[in-house]
């Protein structure tokens, strides 16, 4: 179960910056429903070869926005790697509760499905986050923590509901002016 590429808004589309509504809880089967399919959407999109033959990009999130849904709605999914299970999450209402001082930024900058044109440099983040959220898969309110690359997914998702995409953080006079004291994720 995937979005179509042209289901997919683009940032020249006025509607990629507008806010997202929080959804009801309890949650209406149609949000359920969109949630599941925004994680399924990433998931389908990193089997190399699915993508190719529907013309999937490949991502590790989706918000609803990104399909013409102003609902705080996303999916991630980010592989981890052989010793460590894949986070999976379909979320509602996600807010950030806390957060480090510390920043946390991609070696190689970051990426969107609904950003075409290169936008390069460093997009700081904070390296670890708190997060209180309707868990679509369990259907029930959590809290849970992430760091690194897992938390910089989440916060650029979470930004999607306020029309903030990732070059709206990139430094205008340096892109790839060093963080201090930052995590380098490579």
């Amino acid at each position: 179960m995937f979005f179509k590429a042209e289901e997919i808004i683009k940032d020249s589309d006025h509607l990629i910056r507008e806010k997202s509504k929080p959804v009801e809880l309890p949650l209406s089967e149609e949000d359920k429903k969109l949630a599941l399919k925004l994680l399924s959407h990433v998931k389908c999109s990193q089997d190399p070869e699915l993508s190719e033959k529907e013309n999937i990009r490949p991502a590790v999130g989706i918000a609803a926005v990104q399909v013409g849904v102003l609902k705080q709605l996303l999916g991630v999914c980010i592989p981890m790697g052989e010793d460590k299970e894949d986070i999976e999450l379909a979320l509602a209402n996600p807010k950030i509760i806390s957060n480090s001082v510390q920043m946390a930024y991609l070696k190689e900058g970051e990426g969107c499905l609904s950003v075409e044109d290169e936008h390069a440099g460093y997009v700081p983040r904070s390296a670890r986050i708190r997060v209180r959220a309707y868990d679509c898969i369990q259907d029930k309110e959590v809290i849970f923590r992430l760091s690194g690359y897992p938390a910089i997914v989440l916060q650029h998702e979470i930004d999607h509901f306020s029309g903030i995409l990732f070059y709206d953080h990139i430094n205008p006079v340096n892109p790839w002016q060093p963080i201090e004291d930052a995590i380098v994720i490579e």
